[in-house]
């Protein structure tokens, strides 16, 4: 249950220290990102609370947080090329996104060392 209540509580604090200005909306969409998790309806069983999700889930491998990287680098970059306000905002989101995944795939990481 502490590994749940984390999956929503460190997104928070993270919002709350790196983006004050729109903690709400980031917070949301770092938590949004728990969807995620979708890819453990392919496990038999579906929860196991021994296993890693590291490495077994497909959306928890090392390929996939590669591109969860690129989602938390890539848009700042992008969006400051840009003088569209649309193509900023989404940036913004991507970088989000990237962010709440990379989270995400921390948290789960705990649970493969303890």
């Amino acid at each position: 249950m502490v590994h749940i209540a984390l999956h929503v509580v460190v997104p928070l604090l993270v919002a709350l220290a790196f983006y004050r200005g729109r903690w709400r909306s980031a917070t949301g969409i770092m938590i949004a990102t728990m969807i995620v998790d979708v890819d453990h309806v392919l496990a038999d069983p579906i929860y196991d609370p021994n296993r890693c999700s590291l490495g077994f889930h497909p959306l928890h491998t090392a390929p996939a947080i590669v591109i969860y990287a690129a989602l938390f680098v890539l848009p700042p970059v992008v969006g400051r090329a840009t003088d569209r306000p649309d193509a900023r905002l989404a940036a913004g989101r991507l970088h989000l996104v990237g962010l709440g995944l990379l989270i995400h795939m921390a948290l789960d990481g705990i649970d493969c060392v303890l």
